[in-house]
This record gives structure tokens, sequence and C-alpha cells, in this order.
């Protein structure tokens, strides 16, 4: 299993680069931004992912862990191949594609070439509370305006999520209580986004 590549590109194409590796040139996969941002000469690390099929071995790259360990979980949703997977990353950042699954919103996906709305649909679902302690969603966002980094919002997310509660509630029950002023500590924000998840209850157990 080829895990991880560093060398020189010798070439590249809109989404390929052609990597130099002690004398082996490997071509790998990859999203058209770094393509297009890596030049002949330029030395490049990408972590891969190799995807045989009966006749080709097609090795991918990446940037970064998070976005390979995106592309894995695309691949365990029905109809989603090697190349849809990449599509949707040349698409969509690792963020804002957490962030979509996180609201139930399937319009991003829609917006890639090849998907479909059942499959965009199919997306959603099936990533529905995998993506909790491998990419924060978007709405960490307001917590960092309101004094608490992503990495804590992101563990308290993973929290509630533990706790029971759906990626998209606790997702916007972090961002609420940033939003309202809490304090960047994790254990306030915890305690502030339970009480806003508990506020329904409280009021069906009124009725």
């Amino acid at each position: 299993m080829i895990s991880a590549l560093k060398g020189e590109v010798l070439s590249r194409g809109s989404d390929w680069l052609i990597v130099l590796v002690a004398g082996v040139g490997y071509r790998v996969e990859v999203p058209s931004a770094f393509a297009a941002a890596s030049y002949q000469g330029d030395e490049v690390f990408l972590h891969t992912q190799l995807v045989p099929r009966e006749d080709s071995l097609t090795l991918f790259g990446f940037q970064t862990e998070e976005e390979l360990s995106v592309f894995k979980i695309l691949l365990t949703v029905n109809g989603v191949g090697p190349r849809t997977a990449l599509g949707i990353l040349n698409t969509l950042s690792p963020q804002q594609l957490a962030a979509a699954v996180a609201a139930e919103d399937d319009k991003p996906f829609k917006a890639v070439s090849g998907i479909g709305p059942k499959t965009a649909k199919l997306i959603v679902v099936s990533l529905a509370g995998k993506l909790a302690g491998i990419v924060a969603a978007e709405e960490p966002a307001a917590a960092q305006a309101a004094g608490s980094t992503p990495e804590v919002a992101s563990q308290v997310i993973i929290g509630l999520v533990g706790l029971g509660y759906s990626e998209a509630d606790a997702a916007q029950a972090v961002a609420d209580a940033a939003g309202a002023g809490v304090d960047a500590d994790s254990a306030q924000l915890l305690r502030a986004a339970l009480k806003l998840l508990q506020i329904p209850k409280l009021k069906q157990g009124q009725r």
C-alpha cells in the first residue's frame, strides 16, 4: 500500500501530477486546485490512497490527511466512486462539505458535475454523524468570533454527538452558544450548548 509520496513534479495535467520518487515516476490524481498550483521541479508531499480496479491501479493524492479521510468516507457512499469523490473535493473544501452535511443541505453536492439529486441526498444521509472529529463544520467560525477556537468548538460538537445529539443539532447549538458570547472554555461552551438543546424538551413538557 502506498500511503504517501514525497518527490519532484515532472509534469502535470488539469487534475493529475507525475511525481518522481527515487527514480520512479508515479501518476497521482489530485484536486484540480493543487494541480494548478504545482509546477515542474516543485517538491510535493502527498497523502495517498491506492484504488484498485480489475484493469488498473489508480493513485489519488491529497495535501492533508483531512482531505484524504474525507475522500475515503465519500467512497463508502453507494454510487460514489473515486472520480466522483475527487470531483466533490474539487468543488467543496472539507469544511464546506462538513457544513453541508451538518445542515442536511444537498444543494452543494448537486453543483458537482455528475451528481444527481438522488446521489446528492444519499451523500448527506450517508455522511451524517461520520465527519465529527475528522473535520469541523463551518459553524465553529461563529464560535471563533466569540473567542472560542475552531478546535474547542469541534471538541464540544464531538462531545454532544457522543451524548446522542445529531451532528446538525450539536453544531447549531454550539454556534448559537458562541454567538451569545459564551467564554472560549470548552466546559462552559458545552454547558451552554446543552441548555439550548434541552429548551425544546422543556417546552414540550410544559404543554
